[in-house]
């Protein structure tokens, strides 16, 4: 079977689905293939910033048909030093929520069904070949198309079959997470972030979801003091810890699954593009290297790839929007980042947030994304409310 559509995304994910919502507005045929079958699990952290609230928001998504999303407002910081402090988001809309990757993912892609989106589960990449528009061939037939966005992750079989002399990626970061429940202690509805001395520059943290169950997890900073190959022993650690436990509740019941998974941070040098085929969320290593978060990199990297893909020059197009919206930013998170690995001046920049409410107010929003992290080093960014508009929905 032989089918021909405008553009052809690899990958239902987030940023694939971002990506097929967006081209489609814009007038194109679009087709989606997953190799999953929907709902399906995805190794993350589950928390959704103000940024990433507010791209959704944009697609049409609405909240209520998430099963597992909960709002969360109240945000605790732990210094190396073991000093505390806590951060309230505004109440005027969403800032912060946590939602399973997969409830979400299953309902973007029902979304985009419903909004006339052809999507096709269970559909494998096999190969990719040119001769004037691209012809895909999949476990299910072939797609032409003059266009095609891999959303399909870090280890992109997209990317393999065009490149296929690349040398292995395993990513700047490396993360664990495992899910408890029975939860009746402070982290029940508050957003965990601890510091821990020994996972600098990496951190744990815990984000609340619906009924009384939290997504647990830490990253480590790949070649950094710990090693990967470690995780398992040093998250029992970390577990057993007095601070931890006291904000899960006495109660409360880890679950027996553990996953991990690389992160991959390197936007600036990473494969954006070869010819008309677009490279998005993680393919594009488009997390943010400071924090790890990736759904709001995700989305908007594929909101930018369905929008040149409408372009006379698509590759052109979309390389441009990437520098313009992510490049200035990954820098300022690696400079962030080399401070938060020195102990020493990760106990003084918490020390400063805690100077006041109003350093507090910005600053939890700041951390959230509402703004991009570099735009007060970027001009061309800078409005009016900025730091102080409602949130999202």
């Amino acid at each position: 079977m032989t089918s021909h559509t405008d553009v052809l995304i690899v990958g239902a994910g987030p940023a694939g689905i971002a990506a097929a919502l967006t081209a489609q507005q814009r007038g194109l045929t679009v087709c989606v293939i997953d190799k999953a079958t929907f709902p399906r699990d995805k190794c993350c952290g589950d928390g959704l910033t103000t940024g990433a609230l507010r791209l959704l928001q944009q697609l049409g998504l609405q909240p209520s048909t998430v099963a597992s999303w909960k709002v969360c407002r109240d945000v605790v910081l732990r210094s190396p030093s073991g000093r505390t402090v806590e951060l309230q988001l505004p109440d005027d809309g969403q800032f912060a929520a946590i939602a399973s990757r997969m409830d979400l993912d299953a309902a973007l892609v029902d979304h985009a069904r419903q909004r006339g989106v052809l999507v096709r589960e269970g559909v494998s990449f096999v190969d990719i070949t040119r001769d004037g528009d691209y012809r895909v061939t999949t476990s299910d037939g072939v797609v032409t198309a003059r266009v095609v966005i891999a959303a399909d992750g870090m280890w992109s079989p997209v990317r393999k079959a065009l490149q296929p002399d690349r040398s292995p990626y395993l990513g700047e970061w490396h993360a664990l997470r495992q899910y408890a429940h029975n939860v009746t202690g402070p982290a029940s509805d508050r957003l965990y972030v601890w510091f821990e001395p020994d996972l600098l520059p990496g951190y744990a943290w815990s984000f609340p979801l619906a009924d009384g169950r939290v997504n647990l997890g830490f990253g480590i900073l790949r070649g950094a003091t710990q090693k990967v190959g470690d995780m398992k022993p040093l998250w029992a650690s970390v577990l057993s810890r007095p601070h931890i436990r006291e904000a899960l509740g006495d109660a409360a019941v880890i679950d027996d699954k553990v996953s991990a998974w690389p992160i991959p941070a390197r936007v600036t040098s990473a494969t954006l593009s070869v010819d008309n085929v677009l490279f998005v969320g993680d393919a594009a290593s488009a997390t943010d290297v400071l924090t790890g978060e990736g759904i709001g990199q995700a989305l908007l990297s594929g909101m930018l790839a369905g929008a040149a893909a409408a372009s006379s020059a698509p590759s052109r197009t979309y390389e441009r929007e990437m520098r313009k919206h992510f490049f200035a930013d990954h820098r300022m998170s690696e400079i962030l980042g080399r401070i938060l690995s020195n102990e020493r001046l990760a106990r003084g920049a918490l020390r400063i947030i805690d100077g006041g409410s109003w350093r507090k107010q910005k600053f939890v929003r700041w951390m959230f994304e509402d703004e991009p992290r570099a735009s007060a080093l970027t001009p061309r960014r800078w409005h009016r409310g900025y730091l102080s508009s409602p949130g999202a929905y």
